[in-house]
């Protein structure tokens, strides 16, 4: 009877023990807590991500703090369509009118186009580009954001709109966004000082036929300046209603010209809104495509 009990002490303390060395060390692990995990990477700088929206207005730069992306069902005012990324070697971020920063635009330009079906400035909207902050620009954050929000007109004085929705392919086709027929009201000069959006069946005797992109010249400030944004307007206007573009067609129509402010010019904003513009009558349809039976020659 001791025997039998000895051997059955032994054979359940070698069983404990068992059970125990499988509960310290599973895997293989040596069941030292502390030495096995990976070293966390150093905190970096943020990246915003595209194709999200901000509640808050737009700013010229973005901190981490600052940063609270939401859905764009939710109601917003500023829509990021791409994030890109600049050169590295600048001690600060680069300034208004850098070539860098003309470097964003263009590329927010070409893909605010995409994001949206159409340029851009053929809709109530605008575009604007925004970096990092200056300590997040020390941190090492390279990004420049594309972001586009929603107006009430794209004439002076134009405010930015809270509403609901992606701008995704919000030009691909038609479109309450969208530039088209507008009554032109007259200041005490002779040419036109406000545009007013009107449905086509109304009369009216303006029109948008596109934008022109401007070359990459100082600002305009002397009549000299403005011929070739006219001229460039005459250009799209002839081939939007489908006349010749020759010395007549100064006097089909006249031309509205609305080209960027200076500030948005010194960011690498060159695309100049034109509109057509007849001084003489009112038309209550569009003028797409109508060919010189729409817009004739004028004798007087």
């Amino acid at each position: 009877m001791r025997v039998r009990r000895a051997v059955t002490l032994v054979v359940a303390a070698v069983a404990a023990g068992a059970v125990l060395a499988a509960c310290g060390a599973p895997g293989g692990l040596d069941g030292d807590l502390t030495d096995d995990w990976a070293a966390l990477p150093p905190a970096g700088p943020f990246t915003p991500a595209a194709g999200v929206c901000q509640v808050a207005d737009f700013t010229d730069t973005v901190s981490l703090a600052a940063y609270a992306p939401v859905d764009c069902a939710v109601p917003h005012r500023v829509e990021t369509v791409h994030v890109g990324a600049l050169p590295g070697e600048r001690a600060t971020a680069p300034a208004t009118g850098s070539t860098e920063l003309r470097g964003a635009f263009a590329e927010c330009d070409t893909r605010a186009a995409g994001y949206v079906g159409d340029d851009w400035r053929a809709g109530r909207l605008r575009l604007a580009v925004a970096l990092p902050t200056g300590p997040g620009w020390a941190a090492g954050a390279r990004w420049f954001r594309c972001d586009l929000s929603e107006l009430n007109t794209v004439e002076a004085a134009a405010t930015v709109v809270t509403r609901t929705g992606s701008l995704r392919d919000a030009l691909k086709g038609p479109s309450p966004l969208r530039l088209g027929c507008q009554r032109a009201r007259s200041g005490r000069g002779a040419g036109v000082q406000v545009l007013v959006p009107v449905e086509c069946p109304a009369a009216h005797e303006a029109e948008f036929v596109g934008a022109w992109k401007a070359p990459d010249r100082p600002y305009p400030t002397k009549d000299v300046d403005w011929l070739p944004l006219y001229a460039g307007c005459r250009s799209l206007l002839a081939r939007y209603v489908g006349v010749p573009d020759d010395t007549r067609l100064r006097f089909r129509s006249g031309v509205v010209v609305r080209p960027p402010g200076p500030g948005r010019w010194r960011v690498g904003d060159r695309g100049v809104r034109c509109y057509l513009w007849l001084s003489d009558r009112t038309v209550t349809a569009s003028l797409k495509g109508g060919g010189p039976a729409a817009l004739p020659v004028r004798t007087k």
